[in-house]
């Protein structure tokens, strides 16, 4: 049986914005032939990647592993352990993590676009890494240290 992993290659942006105040909120209802109308849908550029079985479950692992990871990167910059979040980024998510995670054996199954998303990502997690470790070396506390809300500023350039 061959399994399949469908992966998305796709960039998101992320935009922030307020909600409007409670008074302020309402439901506008669309009149029925404006709701009729059918915006086109943009053409699924998806591709399904196959990998054997074996390397499907371990890149499943690695997945989890690396939602666990930044877990506990979140949780140590809570807790102004700038060291222990620049190497959990380093070596479980950057550039490091490479031999750690054996990309050599799954990237001859992945496309190209998915292979670039990879590299960026754990080149985002290695700037990250030199980025907390700087802050920790100035001593400076994170915002809403002790908290669970906010973002650090190192998250702010990547």
């Amino acid at each position: 049986m061959t399994h399949h992993l469908s992966i998305t290659v796709a960039a998101t942006a992320f935009a922030s914005a307020a909600a409007p105040p409670a008074a302020e909120h309402r439901h506008e209802v669309a009149p029925p032939a404006a709701m009729s109308m059918q915006m086109p849908q943009p053409a699924d550029t998806r591709q399904l990647v196959s990998f054997p079985p074996m390397l499907l479950e371990h890149e499943m692992r690695k997945m989890g592993d690396h939602l666990a990871t930044l877990r506990m990167i979140q949780a140590a910059l809570a807790n102004n352990a700038y060291d222990e979040a620049a190497k959990l980024a380093e070596h479980r998510l950057g550039l490091s993590s490479f031999e750690l995670h054996g990309a050599h054996e799954v990237a001859p199954y992945m496309p190209a676009g998915m292979q670039a998303m990879g590299t960026e990502m754990h080149k985002a997690a290695s700037r990250f890494a030199i980025e907390v470790d700087k802050a920790g070396r100035h001593r400076r506390p994170a915002p809403g240290a002790g908290r669970a809300r906010g973002s650090h500023p190192a998250l702010r350039s990547l």
